[in-house]
């Protein structure tokens, strides 16, 4: 049998979070081996067991993966969660990219000089309420389903449920014009997999503060 798949980042949200949700979410239990000096990064880089020399690194299935959309891709399909055929996972792969352009705008608002935050943060809570919450709002709409594609659960699910959560953290009433996903939220929450991980003391990471912003800088020396 198959050991639990193997994390390798800082112990932070950053680029993991979303492995971390999708792997929960498909009930895979994993360990983490968190990279806490420059030092650490620096032995798995010598080690030669980063492709190109950068994590997130998923050791899984006798492999050691890196970039953070194959290994995404790689857990979406390995658990059924990636759809029915090409055409679904095309519209996975949309929606996926949709909610990964909005939370890369949170994901970098801690790191942002102090001048701009606030204008930055504006930015995000425009774009949500605009640009990305429309797209979802209108396909629960349109197809009257659950869930976004094929009335299935799909990483797709998993990936908006994470954005909305990370953008009502920026403004707690943030789905207040949206109804349909307010209505979505709690019942993928719902689902035994992802109610467990958002109960304290999963391995969900909390929201990245100074102190876990001057880890990361001392770390990746940026």
């Amino acid at each position: 049998m198959a050991g639990k798949p193997k994390l390798h980042y800082s112990n932070g949200r950053g680029r993991m979070e979303s492995i971390r949700w999708l792997l929960a979410a498909a009930g895979v239990e994993f360990e983490e081996e968190f990279i806490e000096t420059k030092e650490d990064l620096e032995k798995l880089q010598n080690d030669g067991v980063l492709l190109f020399q950068q994590v997130p690194m998923v050791e899984i299935d006798g492999m050691k993966m890196v970039q953070t959309r194959a290994i995404l891709n790689y857990i979406a399909a390995k658990y059924n969660l990636y759809g029915k055929d090409l055409k679904e996972r095309a519209w996975i792969d949309m929606y996926v990219e949709g909610t990964t352009d909005l939370m890369g705008m949170i994901m970098y608002l801690p790191f942002q000089p102090a001048d701009t935050k606030e204008k930055n943060l504006a930015l995000i809570i425009e774009r949500a309420t605009t640009r990305y919450f429309p797209v979802y709002e209108k396909a629960l709409k349109d197809h009257g389903h659950d869930y976004l594609v094929g009335n299935k659960l799909s990483w797709a699910d998993i990936h908006l449920l994470e954005a909305i959560l990370m953008t009502e953290e920026c403004k707690p009433d943030i789905l207040s014009a949206f109804p349909l996903l307010q209505a979505f939220k709690g019942r993928i929450s719902n689902i035994p997999t992802i109610k467990k991980f958002l109960q304290p003391g999963s391995q969900r990471k909390p929201p990245t503060d100074d102190k876990t912003v001057a880890i990361v800088r001392k770390i990746f020396n940026f």
